[in-house]
């Protein structure tokens, strides 16, 4: 399992992209949370983190950096309402983890096949092995 500062580096991340269209939705919060107990991070360090910035960690192996990739298409579409601001910070974020951009734009490109754009994980995984090779 992650350090705690890849931990908190994973959620700080999670919650910018939640910000990024200027506002954060109960649902995003309460979906933030549930990420944050599943790593095991309390409560008052997690609603910290939208008060601080913490030390960005690109998470070291290949099938971390698909997790937190995968992670934030559903906090991305936990609201059903993504934007062009949103899809374009995603697109990026998955450039900053070194995945493969024909891989990140096919991905969200066939999320919306998929019933509330939840691919599911081995479409993904398929998808960015198939780029790998």
């Amino acid at each position: 399992m992650s350090t705690s500062k890849e931990k908190l580096s994973i959620l700080s991340e999670m919650i910018a992209f939640a910000r990024v269209d200027n506002r954060l939705m109960q649902s995003e919060y309460d979906f933030l949370f549930n990420v944050a107990q599943h790593l095991e991070v309390g409560k008052k360090e997690f609603d910290n983190l939208f008060q601080k910035k913490v030390e960005h960690v690109i998470p070291k192996s290949q099938a971390d950096r698909l997790v937190q990739f995968n992670r934030l298409i559903l906090l991305m579409n936990v609201d059903n309402n993504n934007n062009l601001t949103e899809i374009r910070r995603l697109h990026d974020i998955g450039l900053g983890m070194g995945l493969p951009p024909s891989a990140i734009d096919q991905v969200l490109s066939i999320m919306h096949e998929y019933p509330d754009k939840i691919v599911p994980p081995h479409v993904i995984i398929k998808i960015f092995k198939a780029h790998y090779n």
